[in-house]
């Protein structure tokens, strides 16, 4: 059954300052999403790479239904599985306020897509309470 579902749209070009700024990274992204030498990066692809996973997280507390209330930005990301497709992946805070909502069998389906301007994901919650 679903739970809720959430989409977020991202300018890109407002990822730029946060690029330049390693806090502004370490405040919104934890170590795993975050892109290892930097430096060696087109702008424009650090900016969508953030952008989208950014994005990823604001429709994931939209679909939650709790905004950001409660919840560290930090504490849960994105990260590509062995097939290259994006997951959700939570650390121990946010996963005990998603058991606290929608019980112990979920699962959380993302889609990123990102073009030069813009980035947009895509969250639904899916439970099963039987």
């Amino acid at each position: 059954m679903i739970y809720g579902i959430g989409t977020d749209i991202s300018k890109v070009s407002r990822f730029e300052r946060w690029v330049k700024d390693p806090q502004m990274l370490n405040r919104f992204f934890n170590s795993c999403e975050q892109i290892e030498n930097i430096k060696d990066k087109n702008l424009n692809f650090l900016c969508e790479h953030y952008a989208a996973r950014f994005s990823a997280k604001e429709a994931f507390v939209k679909a939650l239904g709790t905004g950001f209330v409660g919840i560290e930005l930090n504490d849960f990301g994105i990260k590509k599985n062995a097939e290259g497709r994006p997951e959700f992946y939570f650390g121990e805070k946010t996963k005990k306020i998603i058991d606290s909502r929608c019980g112990l069998n979920w699962n959380i389906h993302v889609s990123l897509s990102h073009e030069k301007e813009f980035a947009v994901a895509y969250a639904v919650i899916e439970v099963n309470n039987a």
